[in-house]
């Protein structure tokens, strides 16, 4: 059994145990989080939709907040010595999923 769930603008799928990092979430570490399911395939098969995954709710725990690797952003305008480095660490937060109703 897994789910499609939806957060932070982007889509996971997702089974139960699985750990996932998503966008980070504004909640405290321990803490229990719902997300929005797009789909969920169980033994009868595959629902997709607002009216079959109405009923359907995906909980997961949250682990802890990280940062991902960081990247280099280097722009320029040429001919003029204009130039910028900078620096970036997206931040995740990391997720264990415990249930899966459908």
């Amino acid at each position: 059994m897994y789910a499609v769930i939806e957060t932070g603008g982007k889509q996971y799928k997702v089974a139960n145990g699985d750990v996932v990092y998503v966008e980070k979430l504004e909640v405290e570490n321990d803490s229990t989080v719902d997300f929005k399911v797009v789909a969920v395939s169980t033994d009868d098969g595959f629902k997709v939709g607002a009216p079959y995954v109405d009923g359907a709710k995906v909980t997961a725990k949250v682990l802890d907040t990280v940062k991902g690797k960081k990247i280099t952003v280097f722009t320029y305008k040429p001919k003029k010595s204009s130039k910028r480095k900078m620096g970036h660490r997206q931040r995740y937060t990391k997720v264990q999923i415990e249930s899966i109703e459908a």
